[in-house]
């Protein structure tokens, strides 16, 4: 909308903002209300509703914004007090109720509390789903944001020229991490995102002045620069609506993000079990006269309504509301016999919206047979070339980080990567691993490929919460959202070890649900792993053990650029009788030097992928040797060896010969001296006294 058109949008002749529908926004506001006064008054005292949060005060703002998004690649993620954006955008009714209800169906089965909903939609605005968490829906929002100039810019997609990506938060979320990385992200590349702040002067019982210096975010970011601000009363219809129209024309003309400050009054507590009893009577009173239904019945009648036809709305939205309810309580509960379903992506159900499948994407030919070349590569070289075989076959995938435009990495796995596809598809980010992560969720939902770089394992701690939640994602929202995307994490010791870039924890994303886990330990696994997570539908973790990117035993010919090794296959190393050897990593060539100095023909097995692990091959050669070790870099306690350890015990203990045997780190970091460093980290030496000693049980 340019300015001429704006200068036009003066309030009519009735004293009404133009270009909204009143009606629309009158009756969506009284059916917010009749649903949460329902849930209030009935569905949960009667223990049919669990968990509610009301957005009374919050609404009729919350309303006439969300009548904005309009786009077909529109973009919003809200938060648990965002069911009016959700009625907004034209969700069923029933849908919107079954999920509280936690009945079949709906957003999620049943498998999430019902006020985080979400909506697929490839022709016309997608609401994200929502996260439990505090904040964390604000760096998503920024990556999709940036997806949407990317398939405008880079990719000339015309229908995403004015689309935009906005997201909704309480004051108290101005305070999270994922508010400053979103605002970060947003600010310096210049994105087109609306941060719409619903200040209600309260974080549960903590008063906005305790949250943010002085109360007033808005006021607080002044000074920000290509920042845009709105500052206004939410409960006013007139300036509600004026603000909002300017925010999303500034937004969607390309002028830069905006933040959408408006105040509003939080008329019920926190959740329904909150009795606001922190809250003195004056600010309970005052709150009520806030009341934004009365002031919108003020605006709109009579210039627009008659009281008749106001009332009349009031019974209809009641009336509708009453219908779906009777509706909702009569459909079935989920059904616990696929509750397991859908943590990863299976034969033929493929989700709704989220990474390249639903758009229709095909990728290249593979196989699984290698085609070497004469000479050996090391394993940086060989995650470069595969990188840059599949940017050049896929305009949609992007590789970003720390670090990993002009300088290559400080690994040098993505050197000379930027140069040859250019700032738009290879990029360097500021330094927030939460928004790294949180981009790339938004980023695979707006439909690219995201290969984000976490520059050390260690690093990867501040987006836990991103990294989580997008691994249930699938799961939680039953097929409807998956967010595809390769994170490619270095680790492990090299030369020395510390605390901070020498943790490996690789468990960690085994155990976390939904994420596939490769860690491959020499240059041929490490191409046809990187291809399969690169054409796979599911998130994965990429572990590229630092000692071995450029070490001797880990170099081995490229094996082409169709080579694709699927996950779950272990390998084989060694062929033996006497003992197995379950490893993976860096550990695997020490483990083939031990077997070497102990003089014992060990079966060795590489498993390459954790998640999924080849569970057969393990089962296969402990029953043909009768004795195991396995041995890994992390910890002991609660290492991915203790998992190995307890299948063996229940599917193979009749086949045992001595007990399963673990070698790994103590329960320590990651010394830096190179003395200490040796002395805990499985050496040679320890692995094959250990072999010695179990062969001879």
């Amino acid at each position: 909308m340019g300015q001429a058109a704006r200068k036009q949008q003066q309030p009519s002749e009735s004293g009404l903002h133009p270009d909204f529908d009143w009606q629309r926004i009158a009756y969506l506001v009284q059916l917010s209300r009749a649903i949460d006064d329902i849930e209030e008054t009935r569905l949960v005292p009667e223990k049919k509703v669990l968990y509610q949060f009301s957005a009374r005060g919050h609404d009729v703002a919350q309303i006439i914004m969300a009548s904005r998004i309009t786009k077909a690649r529109d973009g919003v993620a809200g938060y648990y007090r965002s069911r009016p954006t959700m009625l907004t955008l034209g969700v069923d009714l029933v849908e919107a109720i079954r999920s509280p209800l936690a009945r079949a169906g709906g957003y999620s089965d049943g498998r999430d509390i019902g006020v985080v909903f979400n909506y697929p939609n490839l022709d016309g605005p997608a609401a994200l789903p929502m996260s439990g968490g505090v904040g964390a829906q604000y760096t998503p929002v920024a990556g999709w944001a940036q997806a949407v100039d990317y398939h405008a810019n880079v990719l000339g997609d015309e229908r995403y020229k004015d689309s935009i990506g906005v997201v909704l938060g309480g004051d108290g979320s101005c305070a999270t991490n994922g508010f400053w990385a979103a605002l970060t992200m947003a600010t310096t590349l210049k994105l087109p995102m609306l941060f719409y702040v619903e200040d209600n002067g309260f974080g549960i019982s903590v008063p906005s002045d305790k949250q943010t210096p002085g109360a007033n975010i808005a006021a607080n970011l002044a000074s920000f620069k290509n920042l845009k601000i709105f500052d206004g009363d939410g409960t006013d219809p007139a300036q509600t609506a004026d603000y909002v129209d300017q925010a999303f024309a500034h937004v969607r003309e390309r002028q830069g993000p905006v933040l959408l400050r408006l105040t509003v009054p939080r008329l019920t507590g926190h959740s329904y079990q909150d009795t606001q009893t922190y809250k003195p009577e004056d600010v309970l009173a005052s709150e009520r006269a806030r009341d934004p239904l009365p002031k919108l019945e003020q605006y709109l009648v009579p210039a627009l309504l008659t009281k008749d036809e106001w009332d009349g709305l009031a019974e209809k939205a009641r009336a509708d509301a009453e219908a779906a309810i009777a509706i909702g309580l009569t459909l079935p509960d989920p059904d616990p016999a696929g509750i397991t379903r859908h943590v990863f992506a299976e034969d033929g159900e493929q989700q709704h919206q989220g990474g390249l499948l639903p758009l229709g994407h095909v990728f290249p030919k593979s196989s699984d047979v290698p085609e070497p070349e004469a000479s050996r590569i090391t394993m940086v070289t060989a995650i470069r070339r595969t990188l840059d075989f599949e940017l050049s076959t896929n305009p949609k995938m992007v590789v970003f980080g720390e670090d990993v435009g002009a300088k290559g990495g400080v690994h040098a796995a993505t050197m000379g990567l930027q140069a040859k596809y250019g700032e738009g598809r290879v990029f360097d980010t500021s330094l927030s691993e939460e928004g790294i992560i949180g981009r790339s969720v938004g980023m695979s939902l707006a439909g690219l490929l995201p290969v984000p770089e976490i520059q050390f394992r260690k690093y990867a701690d501040p987006a836990e919460e991103q990294l989580n939640d997008c691994g249930t994602m699938r799961w939680r929202t039953n097929n409807r959202f998956a967010a595809p995307m390769v994170v490619r994490i270095p680790g492990g010791f090299f030369k020395c070890g510390d605390p901070w870039h020498s943790q490996t924890n690789e468990v960690k994303w085994v155990h976390a649900i939904g994420w596939q886990v490769a860690v491959p330990s020499n240059a041929e696994d490490a191409v046809g792993l990187l291809r399969a997570a690169l054409r796979s539908n599911n998130p994965t973790i990429f572990f590229e053990h630092r000692a071995m990117l450029d070490d001797a035993s880990a170099r081995r010919p490229y094996p082409g650029d169709h080579y694709l090794l699927p996950f779950g296959r272990a390998k084989q190393v060694r062929s033996g009788d006497a003992v197995t050897i379950v490893t993976w990593g860096a550990m695997v060539a020490r483990c083939e030097a031990a077997a070497d100095k102990a003089g014992v023909e060990a079966d060795i097995l590489d498993l390459r992928t954790l998640m999924p692990w080849d569970k057969a091959a393990v089962l296969e050669s402990v029953k043909r040797t009768n004795r195991c070790l396995v041995v890994h870099e992390d910890n002991m306690t609660a290492g991915f060896g203790a998992e190995i350890v307890a299948t063996l015990m229940t599917e193979a203990f009749f086949d045992l010969d001595a007990p399963v045997e673990r070698l790994a780190m103590p329960d320590i970091p990651s010394p830096h001296s190179p003395l200490l460093l040796n002395a805990v980290v499985p050496s040679v030496e320890l692995i094959a006294e250990r072999l010695e000693t179990l062969t001879r049980f």
